[in-house]
């Protein structure tokens, strides 16, 4: 397998360090300690992941896979996101969104999708 460093953007390092530490949702706290971190879905994900100009919530290079999170500032900004989204999926990336209520509140089902996708990735298979 070549190296490949998936975009990174090591002009970001700095913010999103800060992301992780400083203004994490509590949404993704959740998300982190019940599902992504440790390797819990038999996965490594990262967080605040910069790719290219953005920074992902959550990103598991071996699948491409980015798991983003919406809160309440991505109501006001539904174009923005579907640019992004197309983007990144332009790179060769595959995308979930879940909104934070669905985490919180639903976090067996927000489960059950990561799961699936990730086999479905596995398998050779695109989700969505």
């Amino acid at each position: 397998m070549t190296f490949d460093n998936n975009f990174y953007n090591p002009s970001l390092k700095a913010y999103a360090r800060e992301l992780r530490t400083e203004t994490v949702s509590r949404a993704e706290k959740i998300l982190w300690k019940a599902i992504l971190s440790r390797k819990q879905t038999g996965q490594r994900f990262l967080r605040q992941r910069p790719i290219d100009h953005f920074i992902v919530d959550f990103f598991c290079p071996e699948l491409r896979l980015i798991v983003e999170i919406d809160g309440n500032s991505h109501f006001h900004k539904p174009e923005y996101d579907a640019w992004r989204q197309n983007k990144l999926e332009a790179l060769g990336y595959q995308m979930l969104r879940f909104n934070e209520g669905a985490v919180i509140n639903q976090l067996d089902d927000v489960s059950r999708q990561i799961d699936h996708a990730i086999y479905c990735l596995k398998s050779g298979a695109r989700i969505g």
